[in-house]
C-alpha cells in the first residue's frame, strides 16, 4: 500500500455545526470503521450524550489525563477522515489521500483539498504531509517535522 498524504485544517472552535457538516460530507457513516463515531455524534453534534458515550470517548484519550483525542474514520471519497479535539479548544479536521509515486502531483491535489476544506470550514490554516499525525494543540500545529505543505496562519492565542 502506498503511503498516505494527510491533509488537515485548523478550526479555532469546537462547533456542533462544523462536526456535523464534516461527518455528513466526508465520513462513511454506514461503515465508519470506528463505532465510537456514534458516541462522538451524540456528544459533540447532538448534545444528547449519556455515560456510555462519555466512556467510549474516554477510550480515545491518553492515560495521562490529556483531553485531546483523534477519531480515525473511513472516509467516503478519501482513504481516511480524522477529527481531532485539541487541548486548547480547537478542532483539527483531516483527510488522507493515497500518495503514489508522483509526490509533486499529490501535493498539488493536497493544496487544492486544503483550500477547499479551509473555505468550507472557515479554517484559517491548513497543512499536509506524508503520514503526518494530527496536531493535538497549537504548538504541535507549528512543528515543522513531516510538514510538506502549509497554508494560512493561526492568529496569536
Amino acid at each position: 500500500m502506498p503511503p498516505c498524504l494527510d491533509v488537515y485544517v485548523w478550526v479555532p472552535e469546537q462547533s456542533p455545526a462544523v462536526f456535523g457538516r464534516f461527518i455528513d460530507s466526508y465520513v462513511n457513516v454506514d461503515e465508519p470503521g470506528d463505532e465510537r463515531l456514534h458516541a462522538f455524534t451524540r456528544v459533540h453534534v447532538l448534545g444528547i450524550a449519556d455515560d456510555a458515550d462519555d466512556n467510549a470517548l474516554d477510550e480515545l484519550r491518553s492515560e495521562d489525563g490529556d483531553d485531546a483525542f483523534t477519531l480515525y474514520l473511513r472516509a467516503r471519497d478519501h482513504y481516511q477522515a480524522m477529527i481531532t479535539i485539541t487541548r486548547d479548544g480547537a478542532t483539527v479536521l483531516g483527510l488522507s489521500v493515497d500518495a503514489p509515486d508522483d509526490l509533486q502531483e499529490t501535493l498539488r491535489q493536497a493544496e487544492q483539498l486544503v483550500e477547499q476544506l479551509r473555505q468550507e470550514f472557515s479554517a484559517p490554516a491548513g497543512r499536509a504531509g506524508v503520514e503526518l499525525p494530527p496536531a493535538g494543540d497549537r504548538c504541535e500545529w507549528h512543528e515543522e517535522a513531516l510538514v510538506l505543505l502549509r497554508t494560512g496562519e493561526l492568529a496569536a492565542p
